[in-house]
């Protein structure tokens, strides 16, 4: 079932997003905050909004995709925000990776005015938006999940309603723990394996091929191998996520030991000027901390 949806946010992640779904025939409306940002989705058959009061004021469904939460909020409230101009019983998808506490406050304020929400965060990276193969973690009513189905089904590979308001932002807070620490141990063991002496190509080869072995370790073998820290997620954008990890385990009462030492590091990594480095140049911190320089 064809939708008409306005897309707030066509950056890395958004713009190939908008493109999928206008491929997939719904009537896209786009807009971004700074422009020369619509030309893909000009060219796949969607339209540029001049405003958001143009993107979202005929929507069934507004897709927001945004960098954090004062991004979110920046564009959803006020006198020229969504929920200003969205229509009663529109669908706001917010599929921006944010604090859980920011999905509930929406959540709460789109109630008012007659909008529904879902918070629906994704995981996969600049290349999974690009391939429409993202995971789509939701939370939300039901029944909004299943009215979102079709824009889901466009956007990625792995679509679970996870539970109520909030919730999907809980499981992409999780998603990138447990990412922040695989990195952190696959740039030790870069070091480790170096510094022994072996052949990393090898080892790489032969550890991605045991229990060992995960996605992490497959799709930043080359970045590691290489030292190419050319951006698909950056440091600056896990050290965001980080930040909503530390914060909500504090609320729920949650110790994460590890999780607060690769937070450290991440950060380490940003003060040093690796903000806009892929989120691999973990490594160079553990480089600079055995005092060695790589290959």
């Amino acid at each position: 079932m064809s939708k008409t949806i306005g897309f707030i946010g066509l950056g890395t992640m958004g713009r190939p997003m908008a493109v999928h779904l206008a491929k997939a025939g719904h009537t896209v409306h786009g807009w971004n905050r700074s422009d020369g940002r619509s030309g893909p989705l000009l060219a796949a058959g969607g339209r540029a909004a001049a405003s958001i009061r143009e993107a979202v004021r005929d929507a069934d469904v507004v897709i927001t995709m945004l960098p954090d939460s004062p991004q979110v909020e920046e564009v959803s409230y006020g006198p020229e925000g969504i929920l200003a101009h969205a229509r009663p019983g529109a669908l706001l998808i917010d599929m921006s990776t944010i604090a859980p506490r920011t999905s509930v406050e929406l959540t709460r304020k789109a109630a008012e005015r007659g909008i529904r929400v879902l918070d629906a965060p994704v995981a996969g990276g600049e290349a999974g938006a690009i391939d429409g193969i993202l995971s789509i973690m939701v939370g939300g009513e039901a029944a909004d999940f299943e009215d979102a189905k079709p824009v889901f089904d466009a956007l990625g590979r792995t679509v679970v309603h996870c539970g109520p308001h909030g919730i999907g932002q809980t499981v992409k807070a999780a998603n990138q723990l447990i990412l922040a620490v695989n990195l952190q141990a696959c740039a030790e063991a870069v070091v480790f394996l170096e510094k022994s002496g072996v052949n990393l190509e090898a080892a790489l080869d032969v550890l991605g091929g045991g229990l060992a072995g995960s996605h992490v370790l497959t799709r930043k073998r080359n970045n590691f191998l290489r030292r190419d820290y050319t951006p698909s997620f950056t440091m600056g954008l896990h050290c965001k996520d980080m930040g909503i990890v530390s914060d909500t385990a504090r609320a729920v009462g949650a110790v994460l030991p590890l999780g607060s030492i690769t937070a450290q590091l991440i950060g380490s990594a940003v003060a040093r000027g690796d903000a806009d480095l892929d989120h691999s140049a973990l490594l160079r911190g553990v480089e600079l901390l055995s005092g060695y320089g790589g290959q």
